[in-house]
C-alpha cells in the first residue's frame, strides 16, 4: 500500500558517494527497518545506522545525525523549512495511493458548491484526482498554499492548518484526506466551517462535529482548573521544529506578572512520569500541541496549550478558542 522507493534512495547514497547514512523511521514504519537496511547495505557501499528513538514528524528530524553519519534519510514527512537546504538529508515521503472514486463520488453529494481540499503527506497525492472528479461534479475546488512550514499546497500538519486558513474566506466547508481525527480538528477549529473527512484506506466519510464538541469541553474544564493554578511549569521542547523559546519567555512573564510562579524546563521526550517531580499546579505546553490534546488524561494537572495558557491569564477570550500552531520554523 505504502511505497517507500528503496532504489531510488540506494542511488541517491551511491551518487554521492555516502560511507556512512543515518536512517529515520516513524513508528508505524519501523516494522520494516530491518529490512530496509538489510536492501541500503546490499545495494550501496555505506553503513546504514537505524534511529530507534521515537520519530513523531518532520519536526522531530534528527538534527546531530554528522556526529553518526555523512547523511540522513528521513521517511515519512515532507521537510519543514529550511530543512530542504541541507543537501544531505533525503526526505522520503511515504504516500498511499488507494482507489477512492466511488468514495469522492458518495462524498460529493454531502458538499457544498465550494470545496477547500486538505490532506496529510501520505494522501497529498490524491488532491489532484479529488479536485478533478468533484469539479465534474459541479463543485468548486480550491487548495491552498500554508506559510513556511508547509511544503506541499493543500497539507495540514498536526501543529499547523496555515492551508485551510489561506482558503478560508472562499470556501463553504472542508474536505480532508486521511485517517484519524487531529488534524482535521486542528482545521476546523482554524477556519470554523464544516469538516468532512473522508478516510482514503477504508472509505469512510464522516464529519468531526460531535468530536469536535466532544473535545471542546474537556478543554473547558482543564482551563476552569488552571484558572485557579498558583504555578506552573512552562515547557520547551528541544526538537528542532518544536522549539518555541520565546513564546515560553513571553508567557513566564505574564504569569509573574499576574503574582504566580512559573518555571521553566527544557525537555526532548514530554510524558507523565517525567514531569511528575515537579510539583506545580498546572503545566504549560508549548512543543507539539497534540502533547496537551491527545494525552492530556495521563497527566495529573492541567496540561495546557500555548492558546489555552493565554485564556488563563486573560490574554485571550473563550470564544477565541482555537488549537494551537506553530507557524515559525
Amino acid at each position: 500500500m505504502f511505497e517507500l522507493r528503496l532504489d531510488s534512495i540506494a542511488s541517491w547514497i551511491q551518487d554521492r558517494g555516502y560511507r556512512s547514512v543515518a536512517v529515520q523511521l516513524p513508528e508505524g514504519v519501523k516494522i520494516d527497518a530491518l529490512g530496509i537496511s538489510d536492501f541500503l547495505s546490499s545495494n550501496t557501499k555505506a553503513d546504514i545506522t537505524i534511529l530507534g528513538d521515537p520519530c513523531y514528524g518532520a519536526c522531530d528530524l534528527f538534527s546531530d545525525y554528522k556526529k553518526i553519519a555523512d547523511a540522513l534519510v528521513h521517511f515519512g514527512h515532507s521537510p519543514i523549512h529550511p530543512q530542504e537546504n541541507d543537501t544531505d538529508i533525503l526526505f522520503v515521503e511515504i504516500r498511499a495511493d488507494p482507489d477512492i472514486e466511488n468514495a469522492i463520488i458518495a462524498v460529493s453529494e454531502k458538499l457544498p458548491k465550494k470545496v477547500g481540499l486538505l490532506a496529510t503527506v501520505q494522501y497529498i497525492g490524491l488532491m489532484q484526482k479529488t479536485k478533478d472528479i468533484l469539479e465534474s461534479r459541479g463543485k468548486e475546488v480550491f487548495i491552498g498554499k500554508g506559510d513556511c512550514r508547509i511544503f506541499h499546497p493543500g497539507q495540514v500538519l498536526g501543529c499547523n492548518y496555515s492551508s485551510a486558513v489561506s482558503v478560508n474566506d472562499s470556501v463553504e466547508a472542508f474536505l480532508y484526506l486521511g485517517e484519524g481525527d487531529f488534524h482535521p480538528l486542528a482545521a476546523a477549529f482554524g477556519v470554523k466551517k464544516e469538516m468532512f473527512v473522508l478516510n482514503p484506506l477504508s472509505g469512510e466519510i464522516r464529519k468531526v462535529d460531535e468530536e469536535r464538541d466532544r473535545l471542546l469541553r474537556k478543554r473547558f474544564a482543564a482551563i476552569e482548573k488552571a484558572r485557579t493554578a498558583e504555578s506552573f511549569l512552562v515547557i520547551v521542547c528541544t526538537k528542532s521544529g518544536q522549539d518555541r523559546s520565546a513564546t515560553a519567555d513571553f508567557l513566564i512573564k505574564k504569569v509573574k506578572e499576574r503574582g504566580k510562579k512559573a518555571y521553566k524546563i527544557v525537555m526532548n521526550e514530554i510524558g507523565p512520569n517525567a514531569l511528575l517531580p515537579y510539583k506545580v499546579d498546572a503545566y504549560i505546553n508549548t512543543a507539539c500541541p497534540r502533547i496537551a490534546i491527545d494525552d492530556s488524561a495521563r497527566y495529573s494537572r492541567p496540561m495546557l496549550t500555548v492558546t489555552e495558557a493565554e485564556i488563563v491569564l486573560g490574554l485571550r477570550e473563550w470564544e477565541g478558542y482555537e488549537f494551537d500552531s506553530i507557524t515559525n520554523p
